[in-house]
């Protein structure tokens, strides 16, 4: 369970440093901008991330309590230590240094490495790789969410 609870603390800790990035940027400048069609209420996000790193953290840490499965678990952790470190660039990015252009690459490349890593995970344990389902359709909306901010406001 300290894995479990290692996993846990450690996506938690990057929605923490992507909020300390986020909410002073909220009422300042994010909700000035024209938003694209279909951009939730500034209140989704919180507990739709929350839900997305749980699920992340038990995705990754069944990956790791199966072992050298098919000698894949190091590799499929990897991808998911590396999506993890590319997702924490995309809110400094955006909303930090109102770089909208620059967290578009970002996220296009978190996308591919979430997609990656689900099929790596699949590879290992099905759920793991089920788990992780839902971040990459909320990654692409929210690649789509970036585009369009990008897109209103250049």
């Amino acid at each position: 369970m300290w894995a479990l609870a290692g996993f846990l603390g450690l996506t938690l800790l990057v929605g923490t440093v992507e909020g300390i990035a986020t909410i002073p940027n909220i009422k300042s400048w994010y909700d000035l901008l024209p938003h694209p069609p279909l951009t939730p209420p500034n209140g989704v996000f919180g507990p739709v991330w929350t839900i997305l790193y749980i699920g992340m953290a038990v995705a990754a840490w069944r990956i790791w309590r199966c072992g050298d499965v098919l000698g894949d678990h190091r590799r499929a952790l990897t991808l998911w230590g590396w999506q993890l470190a590319v997702n924490a660039l995309w809110a400094p990015l955006f909303f930090g240094l109102h770089r909208p252009a620059i967290a578009i690459g970002v996220i296009l490349v978190l996308d591919g490495l979430v997609a990656a890593t689900i099929l790596a995970f699949r590879r290992i344990d099905r759920i793991a790789g089920l788990l992780l389902m839902p971040y990459l359709a909320w990654s692409l909306f929210a690649s789509y969410l970036t585009v369009g901010f990008w897109w209103l406001n250049r």
